[in-house]
């Protein structure tokens, strides 16, 4: 025996932690390795009916997570060269393209 009291009932399924001082528990190696925790990670706790919940919880600095956005913009944007044109200008010039484009199609409408 280890010392640890004895489960009544049927036998658990669920791996069971048990609450150490200053409310800390551990959780079993294989729901860490499943969910690829390591130590450090968040966990966010969550009161549930029945029970608590916990959710991992990825946590970035502002500064890497704005960079990350920047990066994915700048990989979706067109890569063509500046315009000379003003912006007005460029208005104008997609403005007579979709009259253009409405003219040529206009028999294709209802």
């Amino acid at each position: 025996m280890t010392g640890e009291p004895a489960l009544q009932g049927a036998p658990h399924a669920m791996p069971l932690v048990k609450l150490r001082r200053a409310g800390q528990i551990t959780l079993p190696a294989e729901l860490r390795e499943q969910f690829a925790l390591e130590e450090g990670a968040y966990l966010e706790a969550e009161a549930v009916q029945g029970g608590i919940l916990l959710k991992p919880m990825a946590i970035v600095e502002r500064e890497k997570a704005w960079q990350r956005v920047l990066d994915v913009m700048a990989s979706v944007h067109a890569k063509q060269p500046p315009s000379d044109k003003t912006p007005l200008e460029q208005e104008e010039e997609i403005a007579e393209m979709v009259k253009a484009f409405r003219r040529d199609h206009a028999h294709d409408r209802p």
